[in-house]
């Protein structure tokens, strides 16, 4: 039975996943992250959840954002380089 990102993803050459794939399991990681912290937040403010457990979860959904936003750039400038490109 496989787990992780590996779990789900359909197989691309070699039994490999293929990007996009991978890239759509990230989003939905990222977004479950997200969702969570803000669960985790509004716990807070209702005094359901300590202190320490809100900032855990929003410097999670920071570094979700964080690596997304540098994925986001990476795909563009891999996007632009290719437009760029003499055919």
């Amino acid at each position: 039975m496989a787990t992780g990102l590996s779990a789900g993803i359909g197989a691309g050459a070699a039994g490999q996943p293929d990007f996009a794939s991978v890239m759509a399991q990230v989003t939905t990681n990222a977004i479950d992250t997200m969702k969570s912290a803000e669960v985790v937040s509004v716990k807070g403010i209702n005094g359901e959840a300590s202190t320490q457990a809100v900032v855990n979860a929003v410097m999670d959904a920071e570094r979700t954002l964080t690596t997304a936003v540098a994925i986001r750039d990476k795909v563009v400038s891999a996007y632009q380089e290719l437009s760029r490109m003499a055919i």
